[in-house]
């Protein structure tokens, strides 16, 4: 699947996004939290090992952001992109279903398991004892069901495709989807992965 994939970060198309707080300064520590040492700069062989599990991670990320933006933007504009049969609109949407759902079994059966070891990100649980990145596939998980059952519909003809549904069965997990594909890779990054593993530990990994 990323074999064919751009390394350019594609222009992101999010759907409204809820208020939030305001993030708290990286300079200001809380109350009775101690500020994290800092670290040594890393050398560029350094930097390319910690980082090798996020960079593919982002490629693969940009395809499934493409595909939404594609999704999304026909549904806002109320047509399909030009030159776009229904059927084959119909079929990106499932094909976006059918890889992101068989990227989050290998990340959750073969990935997770081993970075869980050490890193508490990944580690799942019940309920609110898993994770964020966890929880975040849980709650994924479930609109692809939704946008799924009504493709499903529409492939069948047993409904006909409207953009206006298409949309309210995208819009409820937009924003965690794009809040995970952004802090999945995040956390992979070579500054958060050296806290928790040596550069022999990790250019071992999954290989």
């Amino acid at each position: 699947m990323s074999s064919e994939l751009s390394p350019e970060r594609v222009t992101t198309v999010k759907p409204p996004a809820p208020a939030t707080e305001v993030a708290t300064p990286e300079s200001e520590t809380a109350p009775g939290q101690s500020k994290e040492p800092e670290l040594p700069p890393l050398s560029d062989h350094e930097f390319q090992q910690y980082n090798r599990l996020a960079e593919p991670m982002d490629l693969i990320h940009n395809h499934f952001r493409s595909t939404w933006n594609m999704l999304w933007g026909a549904c806002t504009s109320g047509r399909r992109p030009g030159g776009m049969s229904l059927r084959a609109f119909v079929d990106e949407g499932l094909q976006f279903v059918h890889q992101l759902e068989s990227h989050h079994n290998v990340e959750e059966t073969y990935v997770f398991p081993v970075l869980a070891k050490k890193m508490p990100e990944f580690r799942s649980g019940r309920s609110n004892g898993a994770a964020d990145l966890i929880r975040q596939h849980k709650e994924i998980h479930r609109g692809l069901e939704v946008l799924q059952e009504y493709l499903l519909k529409c492939k069948s003809g047993e409904t006909e495709l409207e953009m206006g549904a298409l949309k309210s069965k995208m819009e409820g997990w937009g924003t965690v989807l794009w809040t995970h594909l952004d802090q999945e890779v995040k956390t992979l990054g070579a500054e958060n992965m050296r806290k928790y593993w040596t550069v022999d530990e990790i250019s071992k990994m999954f290989v």
